[in-house]
């Protein structure tokens, strides 16, 4: 295989996608550069969430026309940072917001041959 891909605990991918939405908070990062950065082949509830909240961030057209709405949209994706800065659980009413209409989030796959199966399968469910 060549080089050892390095498995990151839930801890340290909740620490990762929350320096990710921070970034995105503080415009240093677009949303698109952190949903490829997002750890692959985590099935975390809290990280599904974050996903699902930063792909919805993105694709709300009222963000971009009414300033308090965009001001409490980036308070709500900086509370789910905070939350999994500290490594702590997003609670279960939030992920059941997104669990109604999604069944997991397209988190990309590692590179192995078992990460790209997994994709498949879920491509194709």
């Amino acid at each position: 295989m060549g080089k050892k891909e390095k498995i990151l605990s839930i801890i340290e991918a909740r620490k990762l996608v929350s320096e990710l939405i921070f970034k995105v908070i503080l415009k240093t990062l677009c949303v698109r550069e952190a949903i490829q950065l997002f750890p692959p082949d985590i099935t975390d509830p809290s990280i599904q969430c974050a996903w699902h909240a930063l792909v919805h961030y993105e694709a709300d057209e009222k963000n971009r026309t009414d300033q308090e709405y965009a001001r409490e949209q980036d308070e709500y994706l900086e509370m789910i940072a905070f939350l999994l800065r500290d490594a702590k659980e997003i609670p279960r009413n939030i992920i059941n917001r997104y669990d109604k209409y999604y069944d997991m989030a397209l988190i990309p796959n590692s590179k192995t041959i078992w990460g790209w199966l997994r994709g498949l399968f879920r491509f194709t469910i």
